[in-house]
């Protein structure tokens, strides 16, 4: 039996250390080192080719290793291997941190002070109470519940919306496209953390920002698809929108030359709101490892009919 981890190289040799030192008996492999590929039975990885996933006859499992799996074309994927995405303490808290700082950077108007500075103005605004603005949340799952968790700490008016009802305490929660507007008509801050879906492509549209209160701010941190940029510059330039906060674009990296970097109403980062940290993800999948060795469910595994 061999495991072969083909994902992010810097954090290979943490994952290598970790299985040495607590799974002695699993041969863990790291790409491009894989060996005879007939061997491998379970796949820990970013991208899966089509053609890589033909080499692996006796693969048993195929586990992603990060939160989303929009990245995997699930067609290559044999129908008899489950997919299994990773949730882990890492990645969620990395997430609720990177979301706090956010939503709080926008609420206590940070970026202008930021222009303030750089132009040497001594410009006191007005501070008002966390409960005077509503932050909505797209995306109600194990990331969406662990950041409303933490923004109600705050004292925020929180909204979420899902695909499928969900109950949270402190939330007022929306479903289905039906419900779709009125979530968006009362939110200060929309923050996006949807999977990527067929039906999530370019959900973050002209049509959307419309619906939202007028100076309201956006918070990508789901997918660069999901946003419609050019609609995105449109609200902002208009005056609609007064801020994005951006961790993912369309292309990625984002090109030099893209509007997006110039924008004054823009803060881009490079895909960092949350990874996937191997001193607290190697962990759980050994755990998934081990499931699936004494014929138990897998954990994480996701449905193919929806995406997630």
């Amino acid at each position: 039996m061999a495991i072969l981890y083909r994902s992010d190289a810097p954090r290979a040799a943490a994952w290598s250390q970790f299985f040495a030192k607590h799974a002695p008996d699993l041969d863990f492999r790291v790409w491009p080192d894989a060996g005879n590929l007939d061997e491998i039975e379970y796949l820990i990885a970013w991208q899966a080719p089509r053609e890589f996933l033909t080499s692996l006859p006796r693969l048993k499992v195929l586990f992603s290793s990060g939160a989303g799996v929009d990245h995997v074309d699930l067609s290559a994927v044999p129908d008899h291997v489950p997919l299994v995405r990773m949730v882990e303490p890492g990645i969620i808290d990395g997430m609720v941190e990177y979301v706090s700082l956010a939503v709080l950077a926008v609420h206590r108007d940070f970026f202008d002070y930021v222009e303030a500075q750089a132009s040497r103005e001594w410009n006191p605004l007005e501070v008002p109470p966390a409960s005077s603005r509503t932050i909505g949340v797209m995306g109600m799952g194990v990331l969406g519940r662990a950041v409303l968790e933490r923004l109600r700490s705050y004292g925020f008016r929180l909204r979420g919306w899902n695909r499928s009802p969900r109950t949270i305490i402190g939330v007022d929660s929306y479903a289905g496209a039906e419900q779709f507007n009125e979530f968006l008509s009362r939110c200060d801050v929309l923050v996006c953390l949807l999977p990527l879906t067929p039906s999530t492509v370019g959900i973050l549209n002209s049509k959307t920002f419309s619906a939202l209160p007028h100076g309201a701010s956006i918070i990508n941190v789901g997918r660069g698809p999901h946003l419609v940029e050019a609609d995105l510059l449109a609200a902002l330039d208009s005056g609609h929108l007064s801020r994005a906060i951006l961790d993912v674009t369309e292309t990625e990296p984002l090109p030099p030359e893209h509007p997006l970097w110039a924008h004054p109403r823009v803060f881009v980062t490079p895909h960092v709101a949350s990874m996937t940290q191997p001193e607290t993800a190697a962990p759980i999948l050994l755990d998934n490892i081990r499931r699936d060795q004494r014929n138990e469910p897998l954990i994480g595994v996701i449905d193919r009919s929806r995406g997630y």
